[in-house]
């Protein structure tokens, strides 16, 4: 499996990159309770992370030493790149999980507030 690691690294920042973007997507959607969509962003969040992954195990397995990945700025970039995604997709999960929460527990306090009323 030959690859070139300047496109590796590359494709590490571009889908680090996408991750990040559908994660605070699908917040901004729980944030108005639209958890369809949320769910939506979520799942092509987590496709873009694993497709980053993917380029990241192909420039771990390097074995040839012509083209071994040697430590670099941009290769440190892009894999703290990719990781801080990881990270972002993970948080994001859980904020959704709280608004999914929060809507339960207002609409509680709404069939409370209604039977007292």
């Amino acid at each position: 499996m030959e690859i070139q690691v300047e496109e590796a690294v590359v494709k590490l920042i571009l889908h680090g990159g996408n991750t990040r973007k559908e994660a605070y997507k699908a917040i901004d959607y729980a944030e108005k309770y639209q958890f369809d969509q949320a769910d939506k962003h979520l799942q092509m969040a987590q496709e873009q992370f694993q497709e980053g992954h993917v380029w990241q195990t192909k420039l771990v397995s390097i074995r040839d030493t012509e083209t071994v990945a040697h430590p670099s700025f941009l290769l440190i970039h892009g894999q703290d790149h990719l990781m801080t995604a990881q990270a972002e997709l993970q948080l994001a999960k859980r904020i959704i999980e709280q608004y999914k929460h929060q809507q339960n527990l207002e609409k509680r306090l709404t069939r409370l507030e209604n039977q007292l009323a």
